[in-house]
Order: structure tokens, then sequence, then C-alpha cells
């Protein structure tokens, strides 16, 4: 079955241009439900449960921010995922994103190719994030060396290799390059890491990583 995508956004001609470019990507990836409002997706998302939700932060006048949003909706959405799709860069926002549940967090200015390929990175376990993005987040880490807590001590030799490279701002094929494993190996690191954390997100695995 194709990966079922969600549009949250209000700006008609983007969302347009989304929705087509989503249809277009090939028999993987499907966009039937995109949403000019929070009310609209508050009150239709729940029972559609769709794979991915692409949700925008600034929604328009009187209507609920992106981040908000999300914060009401994971409840409801266990099995979906949220990725930002925004112009925001400035550090709050990011932070409140991830804080909400936002599993990616990607710019509008990026290549349609790149936002089809971080869709497949966010199903396949992933946390997709435009570069600038993932930097900005290592900056808030600049530790040398974590601080020892006792879910960091559970994490693999690799594993902590893994995470203090992604502290670092290195992207994920950039992990796999200086380490000498795949990008698909790197995912599973990842995934553990964040199991062993009890963590859903990058932040969150950070914070409890370094102490903070």
């Amino acid at each position: 079955m194709p990966i079922r995508v969600a549009i949250v956004e209000n700006e008609n001609v983007f969302a347009d241009a989304m929705h087509m470019l989503l249809n277009n990507a090939g028999p993987g990836i499907t966009c039937s439900y995109a949403f000019s409002s929070s009310s609209d997706a508050l009150k239709k998302l729940p029972a559609l449960k769709p794979d991915i939700v692409l949700m925008d932060i600034d929604l328009g006048q009187g209507q609920l921010n992106g981040i908000d949003c999300i914060t009401r909706l994971q409840p409801q959405l266990p099995g979906t995922l949220f990725m930002v799709l925004t112009v925001y860069e400035d550090h709050k926002k990011v932070f409140d994103a991830l804080s909400a549940g936002a599993l990616g967090y990607v710019l509008k200015s990026a290549k349609p190719e790149k936002i089809i390929e971080a869709i497949w990175e966010l199903y396949e376990g992933g946390a997709p994030m435009s570069p600038s993005i993932a930097r900005q987040i290592a900056g808030s880490f600049s530790k040398p060396t974590p601080m020892p807590t006792p879910e960091s001590e559970l994490l693999t030799t690799r594993e902590k290799e893994v995470i203090e490279l992604i502290s670092k701002g290195k992207l994920e094929k950039e992990v796999a390059a200086e380490l000498f494993i795949s990008l698909k190996t790197v995912k599973s690191h990842i995934s553990n890491i964040y199991g062993k954390l009890h963590v859903r997100t990058r932040v969150e695995a950070l914070n409890k990583y370094f102490g903070r």
C-alpha cells in the first residue's frame, strides 16, 4: 500500500503544488487529503488516520498554529507521523515543533525531490531535517562529552558514536560515511537509541543523552 499523506496548509498555491508533487511521485506515495485550516484538520484527520501529516506552522489568523495542532492530534493519531513543512527557521519554533511530537522539520525552500526523500525517510524510521535545522539543533548541544545518565549507559559503543555525531550536526548519511556503515544501519542504530532512551524525537534523545 502507498504511503498515505495529508497536508495541512493554508496557502492554496503551495498546497496545490504539494498535492500535485506527491501524487506524481510514483506509486509509493498518495495524497488524498488537504486541509487549509487547523479546525478542519482537527475535526477530520482522526477518522482518516493518514500515515504522514505535513504540517505548516502558520495556518492563518484565528486558527491554531501547526505546532498546537500537532499537540492536539498526536494523542488521537498514535500511528501517524508528523513532519513540519514551513518557512520558519527560528530556534524556538524548531524546538517547540519537535517537542510537540513532530519527527521531521523541513523548509519549504527544499527542492521537491528532497521533500519526497524526507517523506520516505520519515516513513522508514528516520527524522528528516533540512541541513540548517539539523545544525541549529546540534548547536544547542555543544558539550564535548555527554553527562552520563542511567539510560545513556544502556547504549552500545556504536550507538554512542552515532548520537555523538548527530549532536555535532552530522546528517544521517554523513554519520554513515564517517563510521563506514550503511545508511540503513545508521537508521537502525537511531531506532535502537530512541527505544533505549524512551524518546520519539532527536531533541528528546539529545536532551536525555546529554543529561539536559
